[in-house]
């Protein structure tokens, strides 16, 4: 609605260009199915720290470093042109900034994980487990950082958009339709699988659940509930499937998921030729406000003066980096 001529748009792009941007719409998508272990062994705070740590720093720079070697990537300029004006050095020191406030980050939940007892960790991360978060956190953030090639390699959608008569604030938005139709194509295809081997398919329409899935959570089991059990209980509300606030809390949080893409690519289109360090600021500013959430659900309960003070040192770092890119920008602008 907010751009001109979707379809022709997207119609008139080369299979390059259209192949390019979904393609790395579905290896994003193996970041998504990743991200959810991150936070169930690192909790919120740590977990989103470090997958998006990794996150901004391959999103950042490999856009501008990969012209280097690759000339048709569609990036206004390489790493090394950026780096040899005034402007570009400020903006690549915002984004050092960023990365040694995501490593000091992750220095304060390793210092956690040496210093409080097992128990205690529990307490909020019921499977709190560093070594194996640590791998799928790298995984999960490496393979999210795809996101950010999809949107390099959509600028032709980008720059059709504008010629079609679209507004420079929305010029982003269509290139969202092919990067998010591969990140549901990978997802729709897990779930598939999943529906599959768990024989679960039934209860996107049932009433109520097996005695078999019971454990899983019905209508007062799950994560942060009892958990139901038919054996148990016998009460035929524990295997109610709550399907309204299923269907009403999923579409929910999609629709709230969404908008931080609709935002960023709004703000993407004013960074100009340093559109690259976009991506750094959108992680920098998801991690602020995740450890600032852990905070509140006191996954840090217990932890030192070390640990904290580490944390809060991170935080600093990252809100600096914001800073410094913006300047960054501002300067190349002006």
């Amino acid at each position: 609605m907010m751009t001109e001529n979707l379809l022709g748009v997207l119609c008139g792009q080369s299979f390059t260009t259209l192949w390019w941007t979904y393609f790395f719409g579905a290896m994003w998508g193996f970041g998504g199915l990743t991200f959810g272990l991150t936070m169930r062994y690192l909790g919120m705070s740590l977990g989103m720290g470090v997958a998006l740590g990794y996150c901004a720093a391959f999103g950042t720079l490999l856009p501008p470093i990969s012209k280097l070697f690759l000339p048709s990537v569609p990036v206004a300029e390489t790493i090394a042109e950026i780096a040899s004006t005034f402007s570009g050095k400020i903006t690549l020191l915002g984004v050092l900034i960023c990365l040694i406030g995501i490593g000091v980050a992750a220095l304060a939940g390793l210092t956690k994980e040496k210093e409080m007892p097992e128990e205690e960790k529990k307490k909020t991360i019921k499977e709190f487990n560093f070594k194996k978060g640590i791998l799928v956190a790298t995984f999960s953030g490496i393979m999210s950082a795809c996101f950010s090639f999809a949107l390099t390699a959509g600028i032709p959608i980008g720059e059709a958009s504008a010629q079609a008569g679209t507004s420079t604030l929305w010029t982003g938005i269509p290139k969202l339709c092919v990067v998010l139709g591969g990140g549901f194509t990978t997802n729709f295809i897990w779930c598939l699988f999943l529906n599959i081997r768990n024989r679960s398919g039934y209860q996107y329409l049932a009433s109520h659940v097996r005695e078999e899935h019971a454990h899983h959570g019905g209508a007062g089991g799950g994560e942060h509930g009892p958990a139901a059990t038919g054996a148990a209980s016998g009460a035929e509300t524990d295997l109610r499937i709550p399907m309204f606030g299923n269907y009403m809390f999923s579409a929910l949080a999609g629709t709230c998921w969404y908008f931080q893409f609709f935002f960023y690519t709004m703000g993407e289109t004013q960074m100009g030729d340093y559109g690259f360090a976009s991506w750094t600021l959108h992680m920098a500013s998801i991690i602020i406000f995740s450890t600032l959430w852990g905070w509140f659900f006191h996954e840090w309960k217990g932890a030192s003066k070390k640990a904290h003070g580490l944390i809060a040192a991170g935080i600093a770092l990252l809100f600096i980096s914001t800073v410094v890119i913006g300047w960054g920008t501002y300067l190349k602008g002006n």
